[in-house]
Formats: structure tokens, C-alpha cells, sequence
């Protein structure tokens, strides 16, 4: 039987993403015990979160540099480690050594899959992916999937912990690597890179191509619903029946790519000039507000998902 009253959360590896999600737990009146090997990775912690959100009680917040002693009460694990095969699987087989079976241990993995890092544990049907959409303690979005020997319990009680603190997961029914939004942005970055490889747009108006179009309605609803609305009342249908033709011939000319050092020194000179004389921190500052606002504003719309 899996844990039912989840009170106190592991988060092991402080980076980017585990910070954020340990902001996030904290927000949610969870206990948390972090742990990261490095150097000041406390310190660096408190500091960050912090930063994320001053209000916060970090008086409930602990820290243990030794993962197994940072699980050793909790009844829910994050695992946000490098994104390294060996070091995930030694990794999981040590906190499931350590943890009591009923503990649900989750990794934030972007491209592993949960069979891979599952493999060499004891208890595997307790262990799978939440991956989050960067940065957790904004974003709703957490993609789900079990492993060859993930339990289907384990599946639903992690969609239902999950949803029950606020998130959005989506359960990927088969494992892929990159899961689904990576996948669907790695999409769009291959052309992206292309148009500005072929000197057809700039990266800033390519930027502004996503940002001032599209994007706009992707901050509302996905490409299916988007699609069907773009078809009016004849839905999807009716829209695919008549532009499908033009579709296909754009599918058939995209660009193929490869990330090489030619292509980065590209990018990298285009965009340290596109971002000349700006201030990097004051527009994630600027993203944040607006992301939380409109975030808000989907909350009080009862049509959008």
C-alpha cells in the first residue's frame, strides 16, 4: 500500500529545478528536506528560495548533503539529479534501499526514461517520472509516465498527489525519450534554428513570430483546440479538409538541422546582440509577472483547461 497522507517531501538535488520545486512544496505547507552534495548548496538554497518567494516558512525547510538521510522520514521523493543513466540508476537504487516501500520516488528526468533509471532497484513499481515544466513553482504542467515496472497504482496516486497540490499533469501512456512538451518544442526549435540558419528571419523577429502570434493563443489552449476553432463550425474536420493540402506541403519543406558548432556560434553572436544593453534578469522578472497573471486570469475562465 502506497503512502496516503503525504505531509513531509524529499527533494534531492538543489539546481535550478529542484530549488523550484521545493519553492513550490514549501508554498503548499509542506515539510521538505533538500539534499545536494556541492559545496554551499544550502546556503545557495535559502538564498533562492528566498528569491522565489520571500513569504515563505523556511522554518520548514531542512537539509541533508546525504540523500539517504534526507528521505529517511518523508513520504514523497523529487529527484532532480544530473541527467546522467549511471548516476540516476545508482542513484534510485539507493534511496529505494533506504525508503520504505509505501514511498512514492519520482525524478524530474527531461530525457531518461523511468525503465532505465527503474532497473536496478528492489522496489520498482513505486518508481516514475514527474517531469516539470520549468520553472515548477509557475508552471502547472507535470508529465507522468511509469516504467516497465511502475505499478498502476503508483501512476494514479502520483496524478492525484499532484493535481491535488495545484499542478496539471498529463499521463503519457508509453515512454518516449524527451516525453511530450520537449518533444513539441524541440519541434519548433528545429525550424526555428533553420529559418535563421537559411537567413530568412532574424532570431529576434523569429522571436516575435512565437511571442506576437501564435504563442499568444498557445498560452490559452493547444494545437488541437486552437485547430478545431480555426475551422469554425465545422471544427477540425473542416479545416484540415481544406487547408491540409497547404499544411502538407509546409510539413515536406521544413528544415532539417544539426546542432553543430557553426550553428552555435550563429546563434550565440545573433542573440548576445539582440540583447545588447538589456537587462537578462529584469525580463525573466517581467515573464514571471506576466505568467502569473495570466495563469490567474485562466483560474477565473471556466472554458479553458
Amino acid at each position: 500500500m502506497l503512502q496516503q497522507n503525504i505531509k513531509h517531501i524529499g527533494v534531492i538535488g538543489t539546481g535550478v529545478i529542484g530549488t523550484s520545486w521545493a519553492t513550490y512544496f514549501l508554498s503548499k505547507g509542506f515539510e521538505v528536506t533538500a539534499s545536494d552534495p556541492a559545496p554551499g548548496a544550502e546556503k545557495s538554497l535559502r538564498a533562492a528560495i528566498a528569491a522565489n518567494d520571500p513569504t515563505l516558512p523556511l522554518n520548514l525547510l531542512h537539509f541533508e548533503s546525504d540523500p539517504e538521510k534526507a528521505v529517511r522520514d518523508v513520504q514523497f521523493v523529487q529527484e532532480n539529479g544530473p541527467e546522467r543513466l549511471a548516476f540516476k540508476q545508482e542513484l534510485f537504487k539507493r534511496l529505494d534501499a533506504c525508503t520504505d516501500p509505501s514511498v512514492l520516488l519520482i525524478s524530474s528526468s527531461s530525457g531518461i526514461t523511468p525503465s532505465e533509471f527503474q532497473s536496478h532497484a528492489k522496489y520498482p513499481a513505486r518508481i516514475l517520472l514527474g517531469h516539470p515544466f520549468n520553472p515548477p513553482h509557475l508552471i502547472p504542467l507535470v508529465e507522468v509516465c511509469g516504467g516497465k515496472a511502475t505499478s498502476e497504482e503508483a501512476i494514479q496516486q502520483t496524478l492525484a498527489f499532484y493535481t491535488a497540490i495545484g499542478k496539471k499533469p498529463i499521463r503519457l501512456n508509453k515512454e518516449m525519450k524527451g516525453h511530450v512538451a520537449n518533444r513539441l518544442q524541440a519541434a519548433l526549435w528545429q525550424e526555428a534554428f533553420y529559418l535563421v540558419q537559411q537567413g530568412v528571419a532574424s532570431p529576434e523577429d523569429v522571436d516575435l513570430a512565437i511571442s506576437q502570434g501564435p504563442g499568444l493563443r498557445w498560452a490559452l489552449l493547444g494545437p488541437f483546440l486552437n485547430l478545431y476553432l480555426s475551422g469554425g463550425p465545422g471544427g477540425i474536420k473542416h479545416f484540415l479538409e481544406h487547408v491540409g493540402p497547404s499544411i502538407q506541403t509546409w510539413l515536406n519543406d521544413l528544415g532539417k538541422i544539426e546542432i553543430n558548432d557553426e550553428l552555435i556560434v550563429l546563434l550565440s553572436k545573433n542573440i548576445d546582440g539582440m540583447l545588447e544593453g538589456k537587462d537578462i534578469s529584469k525580463i525573466a522578472e517581467d515573464r514571471n509577472r506576466v505568467l502569473l497573471a495570466l495563469m490567474n486570469m485562466k483560474d477565473k475562465a471556466e472554458n479553458l483547461p
